[in-house]
């Protein structure tokens, strides 16, 4: 899973990248346009595989990642023309969901924070970079055409484009189109930047954190979760007997990290199903709906090609009866088909033919 950072310059990017990776990378007041994107992956905290680890001692313990990108500035992307540039582009297209970095903070080199403002500059920018990926592809598909290459899936695609070039010039975002699901499959490849899941993180001061009044307004157009960055940077730099007792003293009951991985696994619809034994525990990342047989491939291409089955119990099934024994003995282990859709706390084990 890869979360983007996004944002204005000077929102805070780097800090929230700081805080969510326990990084330090440089922040400085005015964002560079040849800046490098900062990279980090991050561990999902997750209570099941701890306690899993504790229970079968293995040799490894893997828990599930995120990777996060910290990308420059978005003014210093913008090209002349509108849009952003191209680089900048295909870098945010990697994608799998943005993390829009809004400033709620006071700051020596700008004006009062207007966090409601700066979500709207980003959007339009997001908005116009379609709508030039849009009217490129469309003036195209009208060659193609005026050169007798007209064809239905052509046609099909031109309709489509068309539609989406309309609402986005009512500054409306791609993803919220009504669109089939052969609809989705024909634009995918575009990869709109406003059909990118998003997430909206308030990087608030201590004076303006907790203003429930304008989270309000911005948890009814996407979701949405407030840090205090720089003191949330602050803390991820103390160790975890520090950190622990500092949050507890200040009423903050999860880390940034633990917040943000929550909320891009609800975002993203992702669960996560578990594997176990002596040489390792481990938690994998799918989609919420992914069969078995999906989870399968998400281990290895080869147990899905030659799946049989795979047996299965719930994590909290073996946390009340105390064991795989136990698990047999109260009938709560189960052997499930490649149809069978996995759910969150699965512990699965895949079994394969040669």
């Amino acid at each position: 899973m890869k979360i983007g950072l996004a944002g204005l310059p000077n929102s805070g990017k780097t800090t929230i990248f700081n805080a969510l990776t326990r990084s330090d990378a440089a922040v400085t007041s005015y964002a560079s346009q040849k800046a490098e994107p900062h990279l980090a992956v991050i561990e999902v905290s997750d209570d099941r595989v701890t306690k899993l680890t504790e229970m079968y001692q293995p040799k490894k313990t893997t828990y599930a990642t995120i990777e996060i990108v910290d990308f420059a500035g978005f003014n210093e992307g913008i090209s002349h023309n509108g849009g952003f540039q191209p680089t900048l582009v295909a870098r945010i297209k990697s994608m799998d969901a943005l993390a829009l970095v809004i400033r709620n903070y006071n700051d020596d080199f700008e004006s009062a924070p207007d966090p409601l403002k700066d979500i709207d500059t980003v959007l339009t920018e997001f908005i116009i970079s379609d709508l030039i990926l849009t009217e490129n592809r469309l003036e195209r598909i009208e060659e193609l055409f005026r050169r007798g290459k007209r064809t239905g899936v052509l046609e099909h695609e031109r309709q489509l484009l068309v539609r989406v070039q309309e609402k986005l010039n009512e500054n409306c975002l791609v993803r919220d189109m009504m669109l089939t699901d052969d609809e989705e499959r024909m634009i995918a490849g575009f990869q709109f930047l406003t059909q990118k899941p998003l997430l909206v993180i308030l990087n608030s001061d201590e004076m303006n954190y907790a203003r429930h009044d304008l989270m309000k307004i911005i948890t009814e157009r996407f979701s949405a979760v407030e840090f205090a960055g720089k003191l949330e940077m602050e803390l991820s730099r103390l160790d975890d007997e520090e950190r622990s007792a500092f949050m507890a003293d200040m009423g903050i009951h999860e880390s940034a990290r633990c917040r943000l991985t929550r909320c891009a696994y609800e975002l993203l619809g992702c669960i996560s199903f578990l594997t176990i034994g002596t040489d390792e525990v481990r938690a994998w990342t799918i989609h919420s709906g992914d069969t078995a047989l999906q989870a399968a491939e998400s281990i290895h291409s080869d147990l899905a090609r030659s799946f049989i089955r795979a047996e299965c119990f719930s994590y909290d099934s073996l946390m009340e009866c105390g064991s795989e024994r136990g698990i047999k003995e109260q009938g709560r282990f189960r052997l499930e088909g490649k149809d069978y859709v996995v759910r969150d706390g699965d512990i699965l084990s895949i079994r394969a033919g040669h």
